[in-house]
């Protein structure tokens, strides 16, 4: 069951370029999109779909007939279907057809009422955007039309402020050279605008009499979901002219300080982008549904069974002793032989025996997550003041998952870090800024430094910057001209869209922080970037205005890593400029200047080791001859058909080589608060944790001792950096060796990206044991690291990110988590769980993952065993009623049993219960390592309850019955009757059943109280009034035993026989429990009797201190109790405010967690041990 959003849209961004031919549709594929300008005629001939939306799934008509068909798909309702047939065969049902209706159609009604809320929320969605209104060019005139009445190859007028109705081909816009400013938040996730840009041919068409006559015909690529891709080919008046994305509006976006645009329609409805990627994400399902799934199959295969021993059973009665009554016990009429009446009674007892699969279990179980998930939502303990932002369970059904995550995958920047960039140091032609000195020559301390430098001298400074190294300022003012270049560059080599709301007042939109920072840095030291056109760049350079021609933008991507700009300065030189990851661009650089390279390299391994982002800046300059050669190769791969991304990324490698080294800038992305401490609880919870970042290997290993992942009790960090198998392979051999000499423990992983391929991880996954680290260098996707472990470790797994490179990963993984950050909200619509603050994700697996995992098992091991204790009375009872499916209870007893007497109690145990405080599972992570290990509900404890329920029907049934031979009345007469011992079995049965949740509930609450005994009353209520006089008089049929229960239950005989059942069937539970608290507790035991000590304690001293008299001069130094010494070292008082957490280890109520740990890690394919790393794919290092 899934919580219904408001946006369905969930992808990955794509990174293959559109490939498509020209070629006519054929049938039922579109191979290419034509579409001609205000001619509905000609693009009616292809039939593309209206500018419709319909994301709801019935109507009035189709609600009940499809919404049946798809719950019958599940296999327990198809199978509740199939006895509810049997049970309409007269010759086969011994029990009223409403025994199995009832729960079947409160099921069916209850998953319907919730799909018909869901879906009346999507119609009522659709109709809201559908009935939006938009200017559509109609006959020469502005039309208000509905969305759904636009069509393709329509012009429609959008004005500031309006959402983009379908995706559109910007033709013109009110501003110059036909620039329009978009924002594409609900589209990706960004919140920066977004500049977008008519070609220059339809830039003039503003005018709708112009317009009217505009007959352009759009030849561009099918439909699909590549929402940064777009290929196509402008036809008009005899020109072939290319689009890209940069000439789209996509449906989603909002236009933004634009007056007005106009745009032709190309993709409509259906086919627009937005809703290409609104498809489902996968459905994911946790190991305990896995498991359940399993476990009722075999209870299926028992009940079977079950029904064959007894139609065995059926058949060699009627034809021994059967045979010899038929005068009074005469055969069916169908039925001529002991063989056939076994047959029958085979199906019979599948219909009487099928509660040990009970229909109310699967919505039992969602109702259950659904609570814990509202838990999760209400928790103000996860709630972002800063950013006013709640945690979000954003789905019910892997809540018990969150408290079994033996891995988790945490992307960096932005996940671990704020995603806040501070320019702090730059190295420029070979001599590095940032560091202050004093005195001695020593760096200062950030709290020792002196004043940050003053900017007053520029009026247009961001007064925000700080930056606290005098001498890049005086480099500037002293006209350096490698200082001068460098922040050129700084300033021209970017696409950040400048605003200036009142004069001097610059406000930048930048699509990424980095960005924002080097700009910022060079507006703050001279060079301002103060405003762009789609031709021209406008610096201010230390106060002058300087006009550069921008000729060409080399944008950036995952596979180029780098960026540049191609301008023309006012004196005609034509420059190349050009920013990206060391890793590509020092291979670029023009081979002379080897002495700067070698420098500038140390200074870029100096600011990594310190965990700063790196970037390389370099230029090249251009003669005006290979310029418009290189121009005209360049806008010939812009108009090729197929392939055109590869072949301007060719085109652009061809022009940005042999470049000359102006240096490298350095940004500080700083951690988020609580990350350390986060690391080290979830460590301590035995969670390996492994960071995937791009970053350099030194900053990877130094981010990992910022947060702890790496610390000082790190025997070795192992790097291993091969690039082929045989090197992989013999790194991690070495390393092996090594660690195999300690005994200590493994600790966890650290991941960057640089240039080894992901297939030789695999190798990494061993269970070793050592107190070591390892950082590995790869090149892969985050989502192939995850599916490695997942495939290697059969472990569960959470992935944690922020950015749009997680969503593959988040998607991947068991549980996909979500940080609403800096980055959008892609990753946040394509996870499980979403919050604002890395931190809270140890309260999110300690707390709520752990308590939902603790009330999931206790619910399922508490619901067979009921179930099993009500049906095996019936298979006792077979053996002394000839095998004649006859029922022990009465049918509205097995009808109300799961429905109303035993359902709310077992519901407010799984929806409330809790073993320690919440507190105390922050303060003892070791408390998690069950949910690891799967103790609490495995196919042992699943055969421990089903014995605990046989045992239970054993009494139930043989107790009374031993009873009832010899008992008799207070009158005298015989008490031995079916309806009696019918009365006496199930009220044993409610009273035990009763008893048992009692015990197995650890945190009472009165919602738990008035279940359980409210329970109870409404047995009672129910019981009595069905043996009523009024009943009988209304009904005299179906309610024929008038007055049974009271004059039953006013037996003492028959209170005692169930006082006898009671104690004998709690009494070997209470007494298992004693032993096993006593000689072999479980961790939460030792912290609740801990906690139990320190409560008396605290009142006992309360007490002493009130009944304290006048001050004494002098007493005993040490109040001690005797034996605190010896707690003291084997580490049982110890918490995690002591930072003592690791002698967990040490405690002997947890020894066998540890055993089963250390087997379970010596098994093959264990989860267990080392941790490792992977690689990424971040964007740039740095």
């Amino acid at each position: 069951m899934t919580v219904p959003k408001e946006m369905p849209e969930k992808w990955a961004r794509a990174a293959a370029p559109p490939s498509w031919s020209r070629k006519k549709p054929s049938w039922g594929t579109e191979e290419e999109r034509r579409a001609r300008a205000n001619d509905r005629e000609y693009n009616e001939k292809f039939q593309y779909a209206s500018n419709c939306i319909k994301t709801s799934k019935y109507n009035i008509l189709t609600f009940l007939p499809v919404n049946l068909f798809e719950q019958f798909q599940e296999v327990a309702n198809t199978y509740f279907l199939f006895l509810l047939i049997l049970q309409l065969i007269p010759q086969v049902s011994s029990l009223s057809w409403f025994t199995t209706i009832v729960p079947l159609v409160l099921v069916l009604a209850v998953t319907a009422v919730k799909d018909a809320t869901d879906d009346y929320f999507r119609h009522r969605s659709d109709n809201q955007v559908n009935s939006r209104q938009s200017q559509v060019l109609i006959g020469g005139s502005l039309q208000q039309e509905q969305w759904m009445n636009v069509r393709v190859g329509d012009i429609i007028k959008l004005e500031n402020n309006q959402f983009v109705a379908a995706d559109l081909l910007l033709l013109s816009s009110s501003e110059p050279h036909g620039l329009c400013y978009i924002e594409t938040a609900e589209l990706d996730g960004e919140t920066n605008m977004k500049v977008r840009q008519a070609i220059p041919v339809t830039s003039e068409l503003g005018d709708i009499s112009r317009l009217a006559k505009f007959d352009g015909e759009v030849v561009c690529e099918p439909p699909n979901n590549k929402l940064d891709r777009f290929s196509g080919t402008l036809h008009w008046k005899g020109s072939q002219l290319p689009l890209s994305n940069q000439n789209m509006l996509l449906r989603g976006c909002v236009l933004r300080n634009t007056e007005w645009c106009f745009g032709l329609v190309v993709f409509a409805g259906p086919d627009t982008k937005l809703m290409q990627n609104s498809g489902r994400t996968k459905f994911k399902r946790t190991s305990i549904d896995r498991l359940m799934n399993t476990l009722v199959l075999w209870i299926f295969g028992f009940l079977v069974c079950m029904g064959v021993i007894l139609a065995i059973g059926n058949a060699i009665w009627e034809h021994e002793v059967g045979a010899r009554f038929q005068v009074y016990l005469p055969w069916d009429e169908a039925v001529d032989s002991a063989l056939v009446s076994g047959f029958l009674s085979f199906w019979s007892y599948i219909i009487i025996l099928n509660t040990v699969v009970p229909i109310s279990l699967y919505v039992s179980v969602e109702v259950i997550r659904l609570g814990h998930s509202y838990f999760i939502n209400w928790d103000r303990k996860m709630f972002c003041v800063k950013r006013q932002t709640p945690a979000e369970a954003r789905t019910t059904t892997l809540n018990e998952e969150l408290g079994q995550v033996e891995y988790v995958f945490s992307d960096k920047t932005g996940t671990l870090t704020q995603n806040i960039m501070v320019f702090n140091k730059c190295s420029i032609s070979g001599r590095s800024y940032g560091d202050v000195f004093d005195v001695l020559g020593h760096k200062a301390e950030l709290g020792e430094r002196p004043q940050p430098v003053d900017f007053s001298f520029n009026p247009l400074a961001d007064k925000k910057f700080l930056f606290w190294d005098p001498t890049l300022l005086e480099a500037v003012k002293m006209g350096d001209p490698h200082t001068h270049e460098f922040f050129r560059l700084l300033s021209l080599c970017h696409t950040v869209m400048s605003e200036e709301k009142n004069e001097g007042e610059l406000y930048y939109k930048a699509q990424s922080p980095d960005e924002g920072a080097l700009v910022t840095a060079a507006r703050n030291f001279g060079f301002v970037f103060r405003s762009r056109t789609p031709k021209t760049i406008t610096v201010h350079e230390m106060g002058t205005a300087v006009t550069y021609q921008l000729l060409a933008i080399l944008d950036f991507n995952n596979i180029r890593k780098r960026m540049s700009v191609i301008v023309r300065n006012p004196e005609g030189r034509i420059r190349l400029y050009c920013k990206g990851a060391d890793t590509i661009l020092l291979d670029r650089l023009h081979p002379s200047a080897q002495e700067l390279l070698n420098t500038t390299t140390d200074h870029l391994n100096e600011y990594a080791g310190e965990g700063l982002r790196t970037l390389v800046l370099a230029y090249r300059d251009l003669d005006e001859v290979y310029y418009e050669a290189w121009a005209q190769r360049r806008l010939q791969a812009s108009l090729a058909q197929d392939s055109r991304e590869d072949r301007l990324a060719g085109v652009y490698e061809e022009v940005e080589r042999d470049m000359v080294l102006l240096g490298a800038t350095a940004i500080e992305d700083r951690l988020q608060q609580g990350v350390p401490e986060t690391i080290a609880l979830l460590t301590l919870a035995n969670i390996k944790i492994w960071v995937l970042t791009g970053d350099k290997q030194e900053t990877a290993v130094n981010i990992g001792y910022s947060c702890k992942m790496l610390t000082d009790d790190v025997t070795e960090v192992f790097v291993v950096t091969g690039h082929t198998v045989l090197e992989v392979r013999e790194e991690l051999r070495r390393a092996r060796e090594k660690m195999t000499d300690s005994p200590h423990a493994v600790e966890n992983g650290f991941a960057c990206q640089e240039n080894r391929p992901s297939s030789k991880l695999a190798s990494v996954l061993e269970a070793v044991a050592g107190e070591y680290a390892l950082v590995i260098n790869g090149h892969s996707l985050k989502a192939q690291v995850v599916e490695l472990v997942k495939k290697h470790k059969k472990a569960v797994t959470l992935a944690i990110g922020d950015g749009a490179n997680d969503v593959s990963m988040i998607k991947t993984a068991h549980i996909g988590v979500g940080i609403s950050g800096q980055e959008g909200i892609q990753a946040v619509l394509a996870s499980d769980y979403s919050f604002s603050q890395f931190k809270f994700l140890q309260r999110l697996l300690l707390v709520h993952g752990r308590w939902s995992y603790l009330r999931m098992c206790k619910f399922l091991c508490y619901f067979f065993y009921k179930n099993f204790a009500f049906t095996m009375v019936h298979f006792w009872f077979g053996f002394f009623c000839g095998f004649s499916a006859q029922t022990v209870y009465d049918q509205y007893f097995i009808t109300l049993y799961n429905i109303v007497y035993t359902s709310l109690p077992v519901l407010a145990m799984g929806v409330f219960d809790q073993d320690v405080p919440e507190q105390r599972s922050m303060e003892y992570p070791k408390l998690y390592e069950p949910g690891q290990l799967n103790l609490l509900f495995n196919k042992r404890e699943f055969f421990i309850c089903i014995a605990q329920g046989i045992y239970t029907s054993v009494l139930m049934f043989f107790i009374p019955y031993g009873v009832f031979a010899e008992a008799t009345r207070d009158d005298g007469a015989q008490l031995a009757d079916y309806q009696s011992f019918a009365v006496t079995v199930a009220t044993s049965l409610v009273i035990v059943v009763s008893v048992q949740i009692g015990l197995d509930t650890g945190y009472w609450t009165a919602i738990n109280h008035f279940f359980i005994w409210g329970s109870l009353a409404a047995y009672f209520a129910i019981l009595f009034a069905m043996h009523s006089d009024g009943l009988f008089g209304m009904f005299p049929n179906q309610f024929r035993f008038v007055g049974n229960a009271q004059s039953t239950l006013a037996q003492p005989t028959v209170w005692l026989t169930i006082a006898l059942t009671t104690v004998v069937c709690i009494l070997p539970v209470v007494a298992f429990r004693f032993l096993k608290l006593s000689l072999k507790p479980d961790l939460s035991d030792t912290v609740r009797y801990s906690q139990l000590v320190r409560k008396k304690r605290a009142q006992h001293r309360c007490t002493r201190r009130a009944g304290r008299t006048s001050s004494r001069r002098s007493g005993y130094a040490f109040a001690h109790q005797e034996g605190f010494g010896e707690l003291i070292m084997s580490g049982k008082n110890m918490r995690l405010s002591s930072l003592a957490l690791a002698g967990f280890a040490t405690r002997s109520s947890s020894g066998w967690i540890e055993s089963l740990r250390r087997k379970r890690s010596d098994s093959p394919g264990s989860p267990g041990g080392g941790g490792g790393g992977g690689s990424a794919d971040k964007p740039l290092k740095g």
